[in-house]
């Protein structure tokens, strides 16, 4: 499949390739070591960011946004995250509600969260769906099982809804301004048939940020629970059709938010082998330097196969997406799953070959790439993921 890059995506690349070298990689171990989770965060990284079109690239010129294909998406990501993996992913996880903006939201919708969202440097989105006794399995809920999934309540009182519950772990929790909320409006039923999403602004009456959470990895990337009690959202917020968010949330969001996990474990992988060539190069030990010893070059190998390989499925995975081909969407869950093994293997190795170094001098960054790939193995629901595709078979 051809994906040879054209100017517009090659001068995507190499603005966020110098955003990344210039603003992103030189604060990264600071910001990873900051004990506050909440302090980790650095809102001029996201200004910045964001005058450089990096919150916004996905949304449509016709609203403001760049309107960047998802070739151009996987080249600024795995950039982004080569600085930086979970900075990179504060700016796509904008992108990926974004997408959910494009495909279900009204025209009313886009003008009063749309507009102010590519206005304001600041504006964050988030999603909210994960509950404390809800994780993956709202993924793949058990079909004759209505008690599974979302047990967040929404009653309609006129042209209001009122939402009760907790969600936990979620996304920019407490950066973002706009929440995506799925919720259960029907609990009588299974989730699939009694979910709805709503748009929740964060100062919506009755939401209230509660607990933020301290993470080994990622730990720039906010987490947060967010406390509906007796939040009044209007029925005018309601994201596609009652009861239809378990569709919704399964369409265009879904499969970008699997593509995004594979593009950012990319610039990982990326960033883990040019460390340990680095230090191959210039560690001497047994008169020799590393570079020159077997075992390291087995190591070395095997990092460039496992990053080549990740790479060309990534890119494939894009090229699949922009031509709308029915593979798309089960590729991109195999590419998040296939990301996740080549990603923890490849940091593993950098770390391996970092030896004592690695681990005790933490200069190195090493063991923070090993921190920030174990993330993986709980995005998503990856083991439920590997669930999904093969029942797409």
């Amino acid at each position: 499949m051809d994906v040879s890059l054209t100017e517009e995506q090659r001068a995507w690349q190499l603005k966020a390739r110098k955003f990344a070298q210039e603003e992103l990689r030189p604060i990264s171990l600071q910001r990873d070591r900051i004990s506050d989770p909440r302090a980790t965060f650095d809102w001029d990284i996201i200004r910045k960011g964001s005058q450089l079109g990096f919150r916004t690239a996905v949304v449509a010129k016709e609203w403001g946004g760049h309107g960047i294909d998802l070739v151009t998406q996987a080249l600024v990501i795995a950039e982004l995250a080569r600085g930086d993996g979970p900075m990179a992913k504060t700016f796509s996880q904008c992108w990926k509600w974004s997408h959910l903006i494009a495909a279900g939201c009204t025209d009313d919708q886009k003008e009063r969260f749309l507009k102010p969202f590519v206005a304001d440097d600041t504006y964050l989105l988030g999603q909210a769906g994960t509950e404390p006794n809800s994780g993956s399995d709202h993924r793949l809920p058990p079909p004759e099982d209505p008690r599974a999934g979302w047990k967040l309540r929404a009653e309609r009182k006129g042209d209001e809804w009122i939402l009760n519950g907790e969600k936990c772990f979620i996304a920019n929790g407490n950066v973002a301004k706009l929440f995506f909320v799925s919720t259960r409006t029907n609990p009588n039923v299974r989730q699939q048939e009694g979910g709805t999403v709503f748009l929740v602004p964060v100062d919506t009456p009755g939401l209230r940020i509660g607990k933020v959470f301290n993470k080994s990895g990622w730990r720039f990337y906010q987490n947060a629970e967010l406390i509906f009690e007796n939040a009044r959202v209007p029925h005018a917020n309601v994201v596609g059709e009652v009861n239809g968010g378990h569709a919704l949330r399964n369409g265009p969001a879904r499969q970008f938010g699997d593509f995004e996990l594979g593009a950012n474990a990319l610039g990982i992988c990326d960033a883990a082998v040019e460390m340990a060539m680095q230090h191959a190069g210039t560690r001497w030990q047994g008169g020799r330097y590393f570079k020159d010893n077997q075992t390291i070059q087995l190591k070395l190998s095997e990092m460039h196969m496992l990053t080549e390989a990740l790479r060309s499925f990534v890119m494939r995975v894009a090229a699949e997406g922009n031509a709308k081909t029915g593979q798309y969407a089960n590729n991109a869950i195999l590419l998040q799953n296939f990301a996740t093994d080549a990603l923890q293997r490849v940091t593993a190795l950098n770390l391996d070959i970092h030896g004592g170094a690695g681990v005790v001098m933490m200069d190195a960054g090493a063991e923070k790439l090993v921190r920030d790939a174990v993330i993986w193995t709980h995005l998503a629901g990856d083991s439920v993921q590997r669930m999904k595709a093969v029942r797409k078979h």
